[in-house]
């Protein structure tokens, strides 16, 4: 589990791609304090185990399932990548909880300058736009960020100045893809009434997700 507060900036030194999915090396300085083998490592947003390390990177592989959902199947030599360490119990809590678990890719269709901040439109499949809410929490790359607006298939973000250096968002360009992790609790709470709802069905219940709706529960 992590927070989505980025610790620092790695530069990708080596990626090896095979059928069986890739092995990864990250040049890297603070996520490496007390680091051990089977650690969690979130790199750009995606949860991997630390196989090997050095005094400057670690190497960790990245399964298919990773390669085909994230963007890491597209990462070269040279590209900054997102990082941070699982959270612990004293850990501080700044973001949200975020699982390292990518739903998807995002596309930047637009940045604007807004003042000293930019604002970043991200596109993102209409499947997943459910659990995205105003003012909410997105995690995009692995960074916790919130939701200025929304439409129906999009979302904006806006970055001050220290976090447009901070994360790797800062510097995309319009065209990019982005990997995206929706909130984990709107998940569970969508499950839950999906849940009820059959089980409601099936006990000729009158109390349904209509029902509920009707009375001011959504």
């Amino acid at each position: 589990m992590f927070t989505g507060l980025v610790e620092e900036l790695g530069k990708v030194i080596s990626i090896n791609k095979t059928r069986e999915g890739a092995n990864l090396t990250v040049s890297c300085k603070k996520v490496l304090k007390s680091v051990n083998i089977g650690d969690s490592i979130a790199t750009n947003g995606v949860c991997l185990t630390v196989i090997d390390f050095s005094d400057s990177s670690f190497t960790a592989n990245i399964m298919n399932e990773s390669l085909n959902v994230s963007t890491l199947g597209n990462l070269k030599i040279g590209n900054l990548v997102n990082l941070e360490k699982s959270l612990t119990l004293q850990s501080f809590l700044g973001g949200h909880l975020v699982t390292g678990d990518v739903d998807c890719q995002g596309k930047i269709i637009s940045i604007i300058d807004d003042g000293f901040a930019k604002k970043y439109t991200i596109e993102i499949p209409n499947d997943f736009m459910k659990y995205v809410v105003y003012k909410g929490r997105i995690t995009l790359d692995g960074a916790s960020l919130t939701v200025a607006s929304l439409t129906e298939s999009t979302l904006v973000v806006s970055l001050i100045p220290h976090t447009q250096k901070s994360i790797t968002l800062g510097y995309k360009k319009i065209g990019d893809f982005i990997n995206v992790e929706t909130d984990l609790i709107g998940k569970h709470l969508e499950k839950l009434l999906l849940s009820k709802e059959k089980k409601s069905e099936k006990t000729n219940s009158k109390i349904s997700k209509n029902f509920l709706a009707e009375n001011g529960f959504f």
